[in-house]
């Protein structure tokens, strides 16, 4: 499969699964039924996507791709949609999250099968 195909059902992913954590947030323990439905819906084809990714990515990098972008995401939607606050360790380590991904994606030879 082209990677760039492949890497794009990948982002599909991590945003679903970002729409589904964004939605758990709102399900407020689950005692709100749009959210709630939205959240399982929204997992459901995260997970879907991803493991369509492992037919041709090994589980380790992909998970790492998928999670990892998938914590620097939902940081920024916690801060931009639920007023949650990112002090300066915070940035830092999720700027360590992106230069991890960057440096799988750039210079691992086990990004595909």
């Amino acid at each position: 499969m082209n990677p760039a195909m492949l890497y794009s059902v990948l982002v599909a992913a991590i945003i679903f699964e970002v729409l589904g954590t964004s939605a758990m947030q709102a399900a407020q323990h689950f005692s709100r039924l749009g959210p709630t439905v939205m959240m399982v819906v929204c997992y459901a084809i995260a997970f879907f996507f991803l493991s369509y990714t492992l037919r041709f990515i090994p589980v380790g990098i992909a998970y790492a791709v998928w999670s990892g972008l998938g914590i620097v995401l939902i940081s920024l939607v916690g801060y931009v949609a639920f007023g949650q606050k990112l002090d300066l360790a915070a940035m830092l380590g999720l700027g360590l999250i992106i230069a991890g991904v960057v440096v799988l994606n750039l210079f691992s030879k086990s990004t595909f099968h």
